[in-house]
């Protein structure tokens, strides 16, 4: 079975990290025979606080996606906030991601189908896997050729996700690539006072409990030091870490 692999930063912060983080994805897929996308966002809308860093914005960071996919082969993956960042988004990412919390908004799926690129749509927080039958519909009506699920948890509470592995099955009888989101799941949205937190030891059994239940494909945020990283820091995996977990999905 043809996996899909996602990784990347939450979030582009240099050149430097982008390219850092490239040489490893180059490294893994040339030992496990895989096709890693590349992800990074050029900008981070959606923010706990105002005072967040967001990224360096759309025009210098494509032009940062574009070199990487340039100098390096790599697919890229980036996601999209506003309908008018879908045209410019498909001229440099194969695949638009549309955030979960934006799953529903019919101009914005209509948009990235356009473009005739991938379309990954996250499942929101608040609905089930069942319910993506919708935002698939809205996309594949505009065109879109080729749609992906991803799913990230539920919140049940205060501070915190939970992951009912069922909706992949259920997202399965929907599209035939269904993704699971190993470090967005482990979040504790807004549970770090003013940011997000989150608990990355969980990372790597959440991807071998999603490849259980029939995942087709597997979403990493990766960082080379965590701990720095200017967003989702906490539920991010080390980039040293990331190989060892690609093999035990890949056995």
């Amino acid at each position: 079975m043809q996996r899909v692999f996602i990784a990347g930063p939450c979030v582009i912060e240099s050149q430097d990290l982008l390219n850092r983080v490239a040489e490893c994805l180059v490294r893994i897929n040339k030992k496990f025979n895989t096709d890693i996308i590349f992800k990074s966002s050029f900008d981070k809308a959606n923010r706990t606080s105002i005072s967040s860093f967001r990224g360096p914005g759309i025009d210098r960071g494509l032009q940062m996606l574009s070199d990487i996919k340039e100098r390096y082969g790599l697919r890229i993956l980036t996601d999209i906030h506003e309908s008018w960042q879908a045209k410019p988004v498909g001229e440099v990412a194969d695949v638009i991601q549309i955030p979960a919390f934006l799953c529903r908004q019919t101009d914005l799926l209509v948009a990235a189908a356009k473009t005739g690129r991938i379309v990954n749509i996250k499942k929101a927080q608040f609905l089930s896997g069942k319910d993506m039958v919708y935002p698939v519909e809205k996309a594949k009506d505009a065109g879109a050729v080729d749609v992906w699920l991803t799913e990230r948890g539920n919140m049940y509470g205060y501070n915190n996700l939970v992951v009912d592995f069922r909706n992949i099955s259920d997202m399965l009888d929907i599209v035939p690539t269904v993704i699971m989101d190993c470090t967005h799941s482990v979040q504790r949205p807004g549970g770090g006072g003013g940011k997000t937190s989150g608990d990355r030891r969980f990372v790597p059994s959440m991807a071998l409990a999603a490849k259980a239940f029939g995942a087709t494909g597997y979403f990493f945020e990766v960082h080379p030091d965590p701990d720095k990283a200017l967003s989702d820091g906490p539920n991010m995996l080390c980039i040293d870490d990331l190989e060892k977990v690609i093999e035990s999905i890949c056995k």
